[in-house]
């Protein structure tokens, strides 16, 4: 083979390695843009169910339903909050006496167990309520009611201020999985 030969082939193999390269960041781009992104928790709203630098997955394809855990950016200029949503387009949500109804059915909501366990006798986790929720928009609370900034305070989420329904907890790795 001659030193041309040897030459050629090499900046052939380098050339293929960038087509490689560039075409597998193109993918992780466009997954990363449209399908799913990578999500760090902060802070104690969302606890026990997430505690704070829990790492998540989020997908942005999902149809969200009542009592999925979203993602959305937060009245705070470039922050975005974790939260359950509670209600969709049209519902009555009710509080009353630490039980929830939604257009007038009473539901539990069992992430809640560790957080009422903590209550004094008398206590209520959540304060008494009711609200309609805006078409084109979310109610959303965390599970961690007396240390969450959610829509009894902010108001309901527009749908378009939605980034992702949580799909996987990859970290911290004794507890990874599929988020209830």
């Amino acid at each position: 083979m001659t030193e041309h030969e040897k030459t050629s082939n090499t900046r052939k193999e380098i050339w293929s390695w960038i087509k490689s390269i560039l075409f597998a960041l193109a993918i992780a781009v466009i997954c990363r843009e449209f399908l799913f992104a990578p999500v760090v928790v902060e802070g104690k709203s969302m606890q026990p169910t997430f505690e704070d630098q829990n790492r998540l997955i989020i997908s942005k394809t999902s149809g969200i339903e009542r009592f999925d855990m979203i993602v959305f950016h937060s009245p705070e200029p470039g922050r975005d909050y974790i939260k359950r949503v509670i209600g969709l387009p049209g519902d009555l949500i009710e509080m009353k006496k630490d039980v929830l109804y939604i257009n007038g059915k009473p539901f539990e909501e069992p992430y809640l167990a560790a957080n009422k366990n903590t209550l004094g006798y008398g206590e209520q986790l959540t304060e008494d309520f009711q609200v309609t929720v805006p078409d084109n928009s979310y109610f959303v609370m965390g599970d961690n009611r007396r240390q969450s900034r959610d829509s009894r305070e902010i108001g309901s989420i527009a749908k378009d201020e939605v980034i992702g329904e949580v799909k996987l907890r990859f970290f911290p790795f004794d507890k990874a999985g599929i988020p209830e």
